[in-house]
């Protein structure tokens, strides 16, 4: 595990963007039919974005607190999601100045 938090958010957000972009392009392409499998795909990636964004956030904070680092711990929670407000604040920028479309 990355025990850089910076890299941890940075991570974050290039799954979100990842995941955005595939999206996107499946939608101009086209996309699937209606199915039963197309909520049964949005709930699988629902838990999967869960499941990867708690490892990225809480799992070296998480082994720090075990081993009764706690500043450690809340210092290195607190960065990761520090830096990762600045990449929502980032999208945010982007969203409204139009710039990315």
């Amino acid at each position: 595990m990355n025990k850089n938090p910076f890299i941890n958010a940075v991570l974050a957000g290039a799954y979100i963007v990842l995941i955005v972009s595939v999206i996107k392009l499946f939608s101009t392409l086209g996309g699937p039919e209606e199915s039963i499998f197309i909520p049964m795909t949005m709930i699988s990636l629902l838990v999967l974005s869960v499941a990867l964004m708690g490892f990225l956030f809480f799992y070296e904070p998480l082994r720090l607190l075990m081993n009764n680092q706690k500043e450690a711990a809340a210092s290195f929670f607190v960065k990761t999601l520090g830096a990762f407000a600045v990449i929502v604040v980032i999208f945010v920028v982007l969203l409204f100045s139009k710039l990315i479309v």
